[in-house]
């Protein structure tokens, strides 16, 4: 009944006219859409709508960016209040059901038009813009890295006797640096070499943990580089891992440091061949 009832209002409002709106090309150019923005901001959120918020305004000092906020799950005043803040022409806001990082990372990739993608969380804090300008200026520098990190710069520790991996001891050295895997938060993507080469971040990890370490491994076996360099960042609040999934996290960390070793342990030397050829042959 509510269907028909809605049907017949739609009707009389084309019929009269009233629902018309003076929208024109000339209205839809000014809003300033960019269609290939430099940046793509990508911030993953669960009931954190407040300290997403409070990035917000950081984020929109680069002005050639667009934004994605994944709202994963959150209670509804989360989201009414997301809706509310992302105003810009530029900014988007990605609802999906509780699926955590993996899947909806990826989907956020692949509506993300901007060259360079930054993966965030929503505890993330940071001052300024010179985080993101660094940055795109090291990827400018070498054009064949696809990932770069700005929290963790790890090597990837494969135990033997519990066929187990998992990111292992730092390998960071100055201000940036090539190291074998990176993990988030922030995760630099150079979009391009992403879809050319990686395609997707690899389902078999979903819904979350160590999906990063995979994709690093996956990109230097594919020829590619993964750096490193501190972004600065601090924590804004106690990340959504700790506050709400301990157990999972546990859960999660067994299964898929199987996974990882079965997947990278016979290629462990070849990987940190590729990471020392990198740092002797490229220039900072």
């Amino acid at each position: 009944m509510k269907l028909l009832i809605e049907k017949i209002k739609l009707a009389l409002l084309k019929r009269t006219g009233i629902a018309q709106q003076k929208k024109c090309h000339a209205t839809w150019e000014a809003k300033g859409y960019r269609k290939i923005p430099r940046v793509t901001f990508v911030l993953q959120s669960h009931n954190k709508s407040l300290q997403i918020c409070h990035v917000l305004t950081k984020l929109r000092e680069y002005k050639d960016a667009e934004i994605i906020v994944i709202d994963d799950g959150s209670k509804p005043e989360h989201t009414a209040r997301l809706v509310t803040a992302l105003k810009g022409t530029n900014e988007f806001l990605l609802r999906a059901n509780d699926l955590f990082e993996n899947v909806t990372y990826d989907k956020a990739i692949r509506l993300a038009n901007g060259q360079y993608i930054a993966l965030m969380q929503d505890d993330d804090d940071f001052d300024g813009i010179d985080w993101v300008e660094r940055a795109v200026a090291l990827f400018s520098q070498h054009p064949d890295m696809v990932i770069l990190g700005g929290k963790d710069g790890l090597d990837l520790d494969f135990v033997a006797d519990r066929k187990w991996a998992h990111g292992g001891s730092s390998q960071t050295d100055g201000d940036f640096c090539f190291v074998t895997a990176v993990n988030r938060a922030p995760m630099w993507i150079n979009h391009d070499l992403f879809k050319r080469y990686l395609h997707h971040i690899n389902f078999c990890f979903a819904p979350f943990q160590f999906d990063d370490y995979e994709l690093c491994a996956r990109a230097w076996l594919a020829g590619l580089k993964v750096g490193w360099y501190d972004a600065g960042f601090r924590s804004l609040t106690a990340g959504g891992m700790r506050l709400y999934n301990n157990e999972f996290t546990r859960e999660q960390s067994e299964r898929n440091g199987h996974l990882l070793y079965n997947m990278y342990a016979d290629r462990q030397e070849e990987l940190r061949q590729k990471v020392n050829e990198a740092r002797l042959t490229t220039p900072r």
